[in-house]
């Protein structure tokens, strides 16, 4: 009979302690889970505001470039035809300012600053 009541009894403790493990081992995989998702939603995060800085570069270069291209035509006509060399200057060059604020606000798009440290 005791032999039974601690066979019993050892059988009991065995079930708990594996009961407990898989507890564990859940909790463990929910966590990793959670974690996995959360580096996903950053990781797009990322090249979302990579992708929104790429077209933003791409047309600040092109208004910068024009602006300027503007402005270096009007230098050449200021000898020849003077009114519209010095109109060509001016709105070249405010055409290649508006054209490096764009190029500015995409590179602020690039740099996020420094990361958050996580506590683990």
């Amino acid at each position: 009979m005791n032999k039974v009541f601690f066979l019993i009894l050892f059988f009991g403790a065995f079930t708990q302690l594996n009961g407990f493990a898989q507890t564990k081992d859940q909790a463990s995989f929910d966590s990793l889970k959670r974690a996995l998702i959360q580096v996903d939603q950053e990781l797009y995060a990322v090249q979302l505001n990579l992708h929104q800085a790429q077209n933003q570069l791409q047309t600040g270069i092109l208004v910068a470039t024009l602006g300027y291209t503007v402005t270096i035509i009007g230098g050449q006509l200021l000898g020849t035809k003077p009114e519209l060399g010095e109109t060509l200057l001016y709105v070249g060059g405010a055409t290649g300012i508006v054209g490096t604020v764009i190029l500015f606000k995409g590179f602020k798009k690039i740099s996020l600053g420094p990361p958050v440290s996580r506590n683990r």
